[in-house]
């Protein structure tokens, strides 16, 4: 699922020379430029949020809890611009670093997978026939938003750009797009690794036990250390450094994603470190509120994180469908539009996506909502939000013209 989203953003990105958020402004009338450029910007500050606490956290491990969590946060909102810099020297200069936190990260996280010798048939039991409790089911949704987030789809199209492929040119377009699937397969393959270690660790150590109920990215260092030991290179700090490097890899991606973002669907014309300064402070402000009111709330900080990665889920019909909608298209694609097989299959993709968000909604709303009031919100907030999911799939040319229209008419006549 995440590679195909991938693959599909790549090829917008190469086969026009434009990112996905230019093409949304426009695709869109005025109105829905500024809903899809809300519904990103809200997606990527709790996508930031998450990252930066991380990278506080792996701070505040790292010395010894002498930092507190927003000293972390507001490290991890300088450090950025530092890395950003990088990109004046080139974009080479700023793949090396993410090279370096990302070996950094997969490095440590293998570490304590090697070190906690976990078992090597129930793993792959695992792998191969996963099971799922029903108190399970919002976490699984969250991994589909951890897999598929939004402002990335948004990102990887303008990311391709930074290799100059002249779009007129057949050959070499199709020749990049074949280089970036093999990049993006690597990629995904690394990540997949990774967060088999991690999770892999951590179900060895604590799947069945008392602690499983509290264990959350706060404390998880510590309770790492008091299963698995010391020794020469403590666990503790292994993960901390593993945390550091995968909140900076994050933390980084994100912010450079804001300025396409932000760019793109409003056209703005401003100086690279002023856009960089705006789109930061539209992620940090929030997240120095939570690591403040947080900070000594571990059980309260793992909800958030939880229902943060819940909003990456729903966010992504606001990335999904716009971007099957443009690389659909002969008129904004030419030769390199998708063909029917594929079309079907990314269709279907987004269907699942939104099919499992419905289940979240209603979830949710059995769960959470509690009076009237708080109700009546929540309803109107869903209305609105399958009311503009069904107007961009309207426009999206994937369903005949008359689908709708017949579809209210068979409304109107069951309710007479």
């Amino acid at each position: 699922m995440g590679l195909l989203v991938q693959l599909l953003s790549a090829r917008v990105g190469v086969a026009t020379g434009r990112h996905l958020a230019e093409l949304c402004r426009e695709e869109y009338p005025k109105w829905a430029v500024l809903v899809l450029w809300f519904m990103a910007e809200l997606a990527l500050i709790g996508a930031d949020i998450q990252e930066v606490i991380g990278s506080a956290i792996a701070i505040q491990i790292l010395s010894h809890g002498f930092l507190p969590l927003w000293a972390g946060v507001l490290i991890t909102a300088l450090d950025c611009f530092i890395f950003l810099f990088l990109e004046n020297y080139g974009v080479r200069k700023l793949e090396g670093v993410f090279a370096v936190l990302i070996a950094t990260m997969g490095l440590s996280f293998a570490w304590m997978f090697v070190d906690t010798k976990p078992s090597g048939k129930e793993l792959l039991m695992g792998i191969v026939v996963p099971r799922l409790g029903s108190k399970t089911i919002r976490q699984a949704v969250g991994v589909v938003g951890c897999v598929i987030m939004p402002h990335n789809v948004f990102l990887h199209s303008a990311l391709v750009q930074s290799r100059n492929i002249d779009p007129n040119k057949k050959g070499r377009v199709q020749e990049a797009l074949n280089y970036y699937s093999i990049e993006s397969s690597i990629a995904l393959l690394i990540s997949l690794m990774i967060n088999l270690f991690v999770t892999t660790v951590f179900a060895k150590g604590f799947y069945g036990t008392k602690q499983a109920e509290s264990i959350g990215l706060v404390n998880a260092g510590q309770y790492l250390q008091e299963k698995y030991g010391g020794g020469l290179y403590p666990i503790l700090y292994i993960w901390g450094i593993g945390l550091l490097a995968a909140g900076q890899s994050s933390t980084i991606t994100g912010t450079y994603a804001g300025q396409f973002i932000m760019g793109g669907f409003l056209n703005l014309r401003l100086k690279k470190w002023l856009r960089a300064l705006i789109t930061r402070s539209f992620a940090i402000v929030p997240t120095i509120v939570v690591a403040i009111i947080f900070n000594r709330s571990e059980a309260s900080l793992d909800v958030l994180n939880e229902w943060l990665n819940v909003l990456q889920s729903i966010q992504i019909p606001f990335a999904l469908i716009p971007l099957l909608t443009l690389v659909s298209k002969e008129q904004v694609m030419g030769v390199f539009k998708i063909g029917p097989g594929l079309e079907k299959v990314a269709w279907t993709v987004a269907v699942l996506v939104m099919v499992i968000n419905g289940y979240l909604l209603l979830d949710f709303f059995i769960s959470e909502v509690r009076g009237v009031l708080f109700a009546l919100v929540v309803c109107s907030g869903t209305a609105a939000y399958i009311t503009f999911i069904v107007y961009l799939v309207s426009r999206s040319g994937a369903l005949p013209p008359t689908f709708f229209s017949s579809l209210f008419k068979r409304f109107a006549d069951s309710g007479n």
